[in-house]
C-alpha cells in the first residue's frame, strides 16, 4: 500500500519536528496524536548505526502524565501493580498500568521526580485521560497534568560518548534505569539512562518546547565525530530484543501474566492497585496463552502491517504480532501470543503470510543478547 501522509495543524508535531524534516525524515506515523518521524535511511542503514554507533530519535510524539500533590505517591501507586515503595527519588521503573478487568491499558518508563512528583512517559493511547478520570473520583488530593516535556532518543554503543560531550560525567556516568536534571545552553533537561533500543543509550527530556531545534542540533553537533546520525525507532532491534510495542504486541485486552510482565505484578504489597482482585484471579487459576518468539523460513520479511494467524497441524492457535528480518541472525523472526501448549521450544507453527503459509519454530526470546548486557554496559 503507497501513498503519503497529509500534515494538518490538527495533529500536532513535536519541538523537534522542524529538525527531524530538515535532516531527511520522509516518512511519519501519528502517534498519540501527534506525527513520528519513521524513516531518514533504510531500516537496515539506520539499524546498522544503531548497533555499531550512536542514532538520535525524536520521540516527542511519547507523551508525558505528570502527577504532583500532597497524595502524588499513593495514586499513583493505585495506578500500577508495580510496587512503588521500592522507588527512589531519582530512579525510573518500567511499569505497566492496568484497569479493572487486569488489562494492559500501557507499558511506560515511570520516573521518581520527587517524594510526591512523577512522570509517566507512556505509549500510543490516552492514558492520560485514564489518570485524570482515576484521580476525579480517587478522593485523593493530586493533580493529573500534561507539561511541556518531549523525550529524544540518544541509542547506541557509542551514546555515553556524545553524553560525556555534552553533560560530563554526571550525566554519562548515570546508572541503569536512574535519571537527573541538566541544562544545555541555558536549556532545563532531564536525562535519563533508559531507551527502546536493549542497546546503551539515554533519553533528553527536554522541558522548554520551544527549544526542540536547538537541543537536536547542539546533540547532532556533539554525535557528529561519533558518527551520529538520525534516525527512526528501529523496529528490527526492538524485536530482536524482545521489546514489546503497545498496540502491536499488546493491548487491553491482554493482561501482565500473558506477556511475560509477572515481575511487575506485586499482588503481596499493601496497595490496592487497579485490577488488584482481577490480577488475583487470573494468577490462580492460570493463563491459557503466551507471548513467545519463533523463527521463520524464506525469504525475508517486511514489518507487518496487521497480525497474521498462526496455526499447529491444521489447527488455530494464535497470532503473530510483530515479524521483521534480523540481519544479524540472517533470518525472519517474529513475536507471537499462542497457547500454552504450543510454548515448548522446538515446537512446529505455521504462519498465514500474505504470500502464503511458512513453516516456524518456536525459539528462545529475547532473539538477540538475551542477557540484555548492551543496554547495561
Amino acid at each position: 500500500m503507497s501513498g503519503r501522509l497529509v500534515i494538518t495543524p490538527r495533529i500536532r508535531k513535536s519541538p523537534f519536528f522542524d529538525a527531524a524534516v530538515k535532516y531527511g525524515a520522509t516518512d511519519f506515523s501519528v502517534y498519540n496524536k501527534m506525527y513520528m518521524p519513521f524513516g531518514y535511511d533504510t531500516p537496515e542503514a539506520e539499524y546498522r548505526a544503531l548497533t555499531n554507533d550512536v542514532t538520535l530519535w525524536d520521540v516527542g510524539a511519547q507523551r508525558m502524565v505528570e502527577i504532583t500533590g500532597p497524595d502524588a505517591f499513593r495514586f499513583t501507586d493505585m495506578l500500577t501493580p508495580r510496587d512503588l515503595s521500592k522507588c527512589k527519588v531519582g530512579q525510573c521503573k518500567y511499569v505497566v498500568i492496568t484497569d479493572q478487568n487486569g488489562g494492559v491499558l500501557n507499558d511506560c518508563v515511570l520516573l521518581r521526580r520527587g517524594e510526591n512528583h512523577f512522570w509517566i512517559c507512556y505509549g500510543d493511547n490516552d492514558l492520560r485521560l485514564w489518570a485524570r478520570g482515576v484521580a476525579v473520583h480517587s478522593g485523593m488530593d493530586v493533580t493529573v497534568a500534561e507539561p511541556d516535556v518531549s523525550p529524544l532518543q540518544v541509542q547506541g554503543p557509542k551514546s555515553r560518548a556524545v553524553m560525556d560531550e555534552l553533560f560530563g560525567d554526571t550525566v554519562s556516568g548515570l546508572a541503569y534505569y536512574t535519571h537527573a536534571d541538566a541544562e544545555l545552553d541555558g536549556i532545563p533537561l532531564v536525562v535519563s539512562r533508559t531507551g527502546f533500543t536493549a542497546e546503551l543509550g539515554y533519553e533528553v527530556y527536554l522541558m522548554d518546547g520551544s527549544k526542540g531545534v536547538e537541543i537536536w542540533e547542539a546533540i547532532m553537533a556533539a554525535g557528529k565525530p561519533h558518527g551520529m546520525v538520525p534516525a527512526s525507532p528501529s523496529r528490527i532491534r526492538r524485536i530482536e530484543a524482545g521489546i514489546l510495542d503497545y498496540g502491536t504486541d499488546i493491548n487491553e485486552s491482554v493482561n501482565p501474566f500473558e506477556i511475560g510482565l509477572d515481575r511487575l505484578v506485586s499482588l503481596d504489597s499493601e496497595a490496592d492497585f487497579i485490577g488488584k482482585a482481577a490480577l488475583t484471579r487470573i494468577r490462580a487459576e492460570g493463563i491459557t496463552r503466551h507471548i513467545a518468539g519463533i523463527r521463520l523460513e524464506g525469504e525475508p520479511l517486511a514489518y507487518n502491517g496487521w497480525a497474521w494467524d498462526v496455526s499447529r497441524n491444521g489447527e488455530a492457535v494464535g497470532k503473530m504480532t510483530s515479524v521483521i528480518y534480523s540481519p544479524t541472525l540472517e533470518t525472519n523472526i517474529a513475536l507471537v501470543m499462542i497457547t500454552m501448549d504450543c510454548q515448548e521450544l522446538g515446537t512446529e507453527l505455521e504462519v498465514a503470510t500474505p504470500d502464503g503459509p511458512r513453516r516456524a519454530v518456536v525459539v528462545e526470546m529475547p532473539f538477540v543478547d538475551p542477557n540484555h548486557e548492551r543496554s547495561r554496559a
